[in-house]
């Protein structure tokens, strides 16, 4: 049988820029494994990062809005899907490694907590070394998934989730797309959630915005795409030189939209009118589960016995849905009706 593998790397090398990553030249496994013969070594970390449970629980984890009344609005899964979606358009247009692109991106968000960065904030106040998402993220594909197994990710891939939002950028060019994708999707996305919502209106959005972006999610998308596509270096011959990027008048106009959002929604009363419960609800599960470990389910058990009962609550909570945040809560501190035996 053909080995497909090697003739999509001998395309990338091909077609690919040269500031593009090539999976040939992957830097690998942390334990190393056998080649596939049809797929390359980041079109399996797509998959494996597809497959597992913590990205089938993003459906039912907060993007925004705290559980909305609605079928449209986003969650974290759907938040990830347009994060993917976006960052492969650009990478197609500048050339660069998509599989990979798509890799970082599916994965980025699977170690966000249950509702959202109010849950971040709260594990991040009762944990002592601190909590982020995207340190959390990175656990969860090395250390977590598949019974401790974890998924044994790329290096390449383990970076750009790590490097999606803030500090160090990633080593790779696709790693630092997924990251400007990210922000350009949740700004959008949530514009379209707050206007549904009402807590906006489209005439609130300023002017300039309206003109360089235009008037629908799609139009601003299209135009934030299209200048990143115009502005970023992925072939320069310096390699330093190479750059992510929109163009400076965009990114001007694009930065006073997202401090507009951080405004009008993100501390919106309306919108965080939920959070304190929030707040309230993580850290009552995480002094309970911290008080009472053998309450813990039997796999977090074991990260209490090898490392701490705090980084195993932690991590229990960390990977809980909004709904099943709820249910836990409530079975341990609502009391029941009583129901004859």
């Amino acid at each position: 049988m053909k080995n497909c593998r090697i003739h999509t790397e001998e395309l990338e090398r091909v077609n690919l820029c040269s500031g593009a990553a090539k999976a040939a030249q992957s830097a690998g496994r942390a334990v190393p494994e056998q080649e596939d013969s049809m797929r390359t070594c980041w079109q399996r970390d797509r998959d494996r990062i597809i497959h597992c449970k913590s990205f089938r629980r993003l459906k039912h984890k907060t993007q925004v809005f705290l559980s909305p009344e609605g079928d449209h609005y986003r969650t974290r899964l759907t938040h990830t899907l347009e994060v993917a979606q976006i960052a492969r358009t650009i990478a197609r247009a500048l050339q660069l490694n998509e599989d990979l692109t798509e890799a970082i991106a599916l994965g980025h968000d699977l170690g966000h907590t249950p509702f959202g960065h109010a849950g971040e904030r709260a594990l991040n106040d009762v944990y002592p070394t601190g909590f982020k998402h995207y340190v959390q993220s990175v656990r969860v594909v090395e250390t977590l998934e598949k019974e401790g197994k974890g998924l044994n990710l790329t290096e390449e891939v383990k970076n750009g989730i790590l490097c999606h939002t803030k500090g160090e950028e990633a080593v790779t060019l696709e790693g630092r797309l997924v990251r400007l994708a990210d922000r350009i999707a949740y700004i959008n996305h949530d514009i379209d959630d707050a206007l549904r919502a009402g807590v906006i209106t489209e005439e609130q959005i300023s002017r300039e915005v309206h003109q360089m972006m235009g008037y629908t999610t799609a139009s601003r998308i299209n135009a934030l795409v299209t200048s990143t596509v115009a502005a970023s270096v992925t072939d320069a011959a310096n390699p330093a030189d190479n750059v992510i990027q929109m163009e400076e008048a965009m990114w001007e106009v694009f930065s006073k939209l997202h401090d507009f959002m951080f405004e009008r929604v993100y501390l919106n009363p309306i919108c965080k009118s939920e959070e304190k419960k929030a707040d309230k609800l993580i850290k009552s599960l995480y002094a309970h589960f911290c008080e009472n470990p053998t309450e813990l389910p039997a796999e977090y058990k074991h990260i209490a016995d090898t490392e701490g009962v705090e980084r195993a609550v932690c991590d229990y909570i960390a990977g809980m849905s909004d709904r099943y945040a709820v249910e836990v809560f409530s079975g341990l501190f609502i009391p029941k009706g009583w129901e004859k035996v």
